[in-house]
């Protein structure tokens, strides 16, 4: 069978990380004759980008693989990314799987498919510490509704104590804020108004460059790009917030105001245990001066209850400095081992039913947190970036600040900024009763 009639299919988990890169493999097949397919279709190859953040996302990752197997069996199956990393020789004896190919080795994933019949080694993994500078994807053009994605980082040299990610991508790499720059350009002549910056550690950008390029750089860079609507930015670690970042934020209106804080813990003990390089008096500080300097800033976060030795008390610190700060929306996860990772040897192990109590401790928060902080947009106006209308007649996107709107009276179409008055709310979802404003 020729190139041009066989069928790709994707199937990613975890980050937007990972969907980038995918994307970016999924355009480069097509472009010399693959067609793509839907996973759950018959396809010739079936490519599983993999994540290893929990034992949850490993367990999916299994299940997933076999299952493209059973829709072809004469396909060839391949699974890359984390999991693939850190895991090769186990996911091979997966029956299922022909090939494993690391992070190490993605980005060149295209070539390794066109050369596949040739190959002798079921896997192509390389030890991932021994990449010193980032690797190139082809311009990817990851595409979420109405934003696009830049990645601008791989990732962590922080090896905190439950986390798994640096055997899985490495150390920090910086991508060039050149190349940064030419890929922005390139999608705002698509006609894309908001883009997402992204990275596995996006405060650490620029510390493997040679030269004065950090994050709060390159973010005065993009924001200045001609076409550029808005820019927002991923997950943050609450002590890369810099005064230098705050100001930035505050200065340009263009850098929309939420942040995903990876917070995991505010309990001082626990936070050392994990081996963050702060503690809980630190985020609330940067938090909250960032809030007071920027109008109507949203955060959400990531958090991990029942952490080994989390005790009652520590809980409660984490749970009572979550709720003063007050976030639009929280993650919750409930601890889990990693292997490699230095809390899997830690002996004091937490009860799954307190973890799932203090779990659902804070889900109830998160609840109440997530009302009361759309409340107070009741009877104002937010600027909203059209993303879809549906056939009810009504226009869904989200506002400056990452909250989910609803305008009863669709406006004209997708990809446009309006502004809408906010007259109640449905849930979780604010409710705008009529069409928006153009924002000129």
């Amino acid at each position: 069978m020729s190139i041009k009639n066989k069928k790709v299919a994707f199937y990613t988990l975890g980050c937007k990380v990972n969907q980038y890169e995918s994307e970016s493999l999924k355009n480069q097949l097509v472009k010399i004759g693959y067609e793509e397919e839907q996973f759950e279709n018959k396809a010739d190859i079936y490519i599983v980008n993999s994540c290893t953040v929990t034992s949850i996302a490993d367990k999916k990752t299994r299940n997933v693989l076999r299952r493209a197997k059973k829709m072809n069996p004469e396909s060839i199956v391949i699974v890359t990314g984390c999991y693939a990393q850190t895991n090769s020789k186990e996911l091979l004896e997966i029956e299922e799987i022909d090939f494993v190919v690391g992070n190490s080795n993605k980005s060149g994933l295209v070539n390794f498919i066109q050369d596949i019949e040739s190959k002798k080694s079921k896997i192509l993994t390389e030890n991932i510490f021994e990449e010193r500078a980032y690797e190139e994807y082809e311009f990817a053009t990851l595409r979420e509704m109405s934003r696009a994605y830049i990645k601008i980082q791989d990732g962590c040299n922080n090896f905190c104590s439950y986390c798994k990610i640096p055997f899985g991508r490495g150390k920090s790499r910086s991508r060039s804020l050149e190349s940064i720059c030419k890929e922005v350009e390139v999608l705002t002549r698509e006609g894309f108004k908001e883009f997402i910056i992204i990275g596995i550690n996006l405060g650490a950008y620029g510390e493997d460059l040679n030269s004065d390029v950090n994050l709060e750089k390159l973010l005065e860079t993009v924001v200045k790009q001609q076409g550029v609507e808005r820019v927002r930015i991923g997950s943050m670690y609450p002590d890369k917030i810099s005064d230098r970042f705050i100001n930035i934020m505050k200065e340009n209106e263009k850098l929309m105001p939420h942040l995903h804080i990876s917070l995991q813990s505010c309990d001082n003990n626990v936070l050392e245990r994990m081996r963050r390089n702060y503690g809980s008096e630190l985020i609330l500080e940067r938090l909250l001066k960032l809030r007071n300097a920027v109008q109507n800033m949203e955060y959400t976060a990531d958090v991990i209850v029942g952490f080994p030795g989390e005790t009652d008390e520590m809980f409660e610190n984490t749970y009572n400095v979550i709720k003063s700060i007050g976030f639009s929306d929280l993650h919750v996860f409930q601890y889990s081992d990693r292997e490699k990772t230095l809390a899997n040897t830690f002996t004091d192990k937490i009860d799954v039913n307190i973890k799932k109590k203090r779990a659902e401790k804070l889900e109830e928060l998160r609840k109440e947190m997530a009302k009361e902080r759309r409340e107070k947009y009741i009877g104002k106006e937010l600027e909203v970036l059209v993303e879809e209308v549906k056939d009810d007649g009504c226009s869904y996107g989200y506002s400056q600040n990452y909250l989910r709107i609803k305008t009863l009276v669709a406006t004209s179409g997708v990809n446009e900024l309006v502004k809408v008055g906010i007259s109640n709310l449905e849930k979780e979802l604010l409710i705008a009763n009529e069409k928006g404003k153009r924002t000129e």
